[in-house]
């Protein structure tokens, strides 16, 4: 009982460590899985510095021309020039207004819907969009841009002669109005760059128009080309074109691998450390099984050795019994034989000598049985054996007119003469008991194969029944009133000291079949 509980306590431990690398590997997932959304933020973070550092160069008196952005936008979504944006996996960027709709975007635009731009960061199963600020656009809480940057749509010739074509020059201004053609335009006249006392190359603004209405606040002036325009005009343009923050679809492909290959390794980390913990499982057991098995082993030898001394204590005892039997038997055979006793002490002294004879029998039986099987081996004609074994019973056999056939292929195999000779001895007495008068026993011999023969000895009595076929051969277990329960334990003893097989089978119609194989054949 203390060692059941020992061994219970030990697997509940392999068990609890087990557990604890199961919680840990999956801690160690999680960690992964957040590291992989921190790349994946850092991405949009490089990707949104480097558009920031673009919008800055491209602003021009706080304003950006669409026509400029969108072949940046276009060429930043071009995972094959991009390698931070192949490795990234950006599928749509977009340049957003203070209503959150999207003034300038590239890439695939449908996935840049309101209900995706509800939230700074939203996931799904294939993408992931960032709303991110625009660098260089802040705005206070009273909502008043300080410094903003507003994206200007291309700005159609207003007295062109083509009506409707628009000014493709990045942001050059078309002709003043007033003019009924382009002849009377000039552009302005913008000042040349210069070199200052430090080396660097300074571009003057464009000169101011003067008009201070032409000002708003915001800290950045109306474009000249939009001077026509009234200041209510111009303030809603700003306040839909302004740009405030910048929407950016990236794939989750790349987060979804990293993710998967990860949970792979972790399955594979839990599934060996549970084989190991079940390993170990299974040795304590072997281990504490093989404990167990050699204290059985330890007793089993003791009870050997034991019964080794009673068997030898009996077999010295029935050996010693069988002189005061024999004295016992010669008296009642005195006795039996004088002519002036009475005949019932004649018919007593002849009961005695039966009685007495039964019992030197059994004692001959059990020392014949408890007496160390020694083999000497040597090549024997088995059909010859047989026949001498059968002329020896010709008395049992002519007494209840039964016939022996001797049939089969003659044979020669390695066997303890003596040995052999009882073995056969002990069936055919036990064939002639069993069968009725005027019956019939075969002895066949035979090759198995090259190396092997058998041996059987068939009759056709009232044969032996199913569930009594392996008990026939246990000590003391007998089907005939007169027999001693002996005699087939003998034989099963010594056909198992030469390393043969006996078995009981049934001989259709009726009767029994003793069947000796793995005869050992000799050339």
């Amino acid at each position: 009982m203390q060692t059941r509980r020992n061994s219970l306590l030990i697997y509940g431990l392999l068990l609890g460590v087990w557990l604890l690398v199961v919680a840990w590997q999956v801690e160690e997932h999680v960690r992964v899985r957040e590291a992989a959304k921190f790349d994946l933020r850092g991405s949009s973070h490089e990707i949104a510095h480097t558009l920031g550092a673009v919008t800055r160069a491209l602003r021009f008196r706080g304003a950006l021309f669409q026509v400029r952005l969108e072949p940046v936008l276009n060429e930043l979504v071009n995972t094959r020039t991009n390698a931070l944006v192949k490795y990234s996996g950006l599928i749509a960027v977009g340049l957003l207004n203070t209503d959150g709709d999207p003034l300038v975007s590239a890439g695939d635009t449908n996935r840049l819907s309101r209900e995706n731009l509800a939230e700074s960061e939203r996931w799904s199963d294939t993408s992931v969009t960032f709303v991110l600020p625009v660098e260089g656009a802040s705005v206070n809480p009273e909502g008043a841009t300080n410094n903003a940057t507003v994206v200007i749509p291309p700005i159609p010739f207003r007295n062109s002669t083509n009506a409707g074509e628009r000014n493709h020059d990045f942001g050059r201004p078309g002709p003043p109005p007033g003019g009924t053609n382009g002849a009377d335009f000039a552009p302005p006249n913008f000042p040349a760059p210069f070199t200052n006392a430090a080396g660097e190359i300074v571009v003057p603004p464009p000169p101011s128009p003067g008009d201070i209405g032409d000002r708003l606040r915001g800290g950045y002036r109306r474009p000249f080309w939009m001077r026509d325009m009234s200041d209510a005009d111009f303030k809603a343009l700003v306040a839909r074109r302004e740009l405030h923050g910048l929407v950016l679809v990236m794939s989750t492909d790349n987060f979804h691998a990293i993710c998967e290959h990860d949970l792979w390794l972790r399955f594979v980390i839990i599934f060996f450390a549970g084989i190991s913990a079940a390993g170990a499982g299974l040795a304590l057991r072997n281990v504490s099984q093989t404990s167990d098995l050699q204290i059985r082993l330890v007793r089993a030898s003791e009870l050997n050795s034991h019964l080794k001394e009673m068997n030898l204590a009996a077999a010295g005892l029935a050996h010693e019994t069988r002189n005061p039997l024999n004295i016992i038997r010669g008296m009642a055979q005195m006795l039996s034989r004088q002519g002036e006793a009475p005949a019932e002490i004649r018919e007593k002294a002849r009961a005695i000598v039966d009685e007495t004879d039964k019992v030197t029998a059994q004692l001959n039986e059990f020392i014949n049985y408890s007496r160390p099987r020694e083999i000497r081996r040597t090549k024997l004609a088995l059909n010859s054996v047989v026949s001498e074994v059968v002329r020896a019973l010709n008395y049992d056999l002519a007494e209840k007119k039964i016939l022996v056939v001797v049939k089969g292929e003659p044979v020669a195999i390695e066997a303890d003469e003596q040995l052999l000779r009882q073995v056969l001895f002990n069936l055919l007495l036990n064939a002639i008991q069993a069968v009725p008068a005027a019956a019939e026993i075969q002895v066949v011999t035979g090759r198995k194969n090259a190396t092997e023969g058998f041996l059987e000895i068939r009759d056709n009595g009232p044969g032996v029944p199913p569930d009594r076929r392996q008990e026939i051969f246990k000590p003391y277990f007998t089907t005939n009133e007169k027999g001693t329960g002996l005699g087939l334990a003998v034989v099963q003893q010594i056909v198992l000291a030469h390393g043969w097989e006996i078995a009981c089978l049934s001989n259709e119609p009726n009767g029994a079949v003793f069947r000796i194989a793995h005869l050992k054949l000799m050339p």
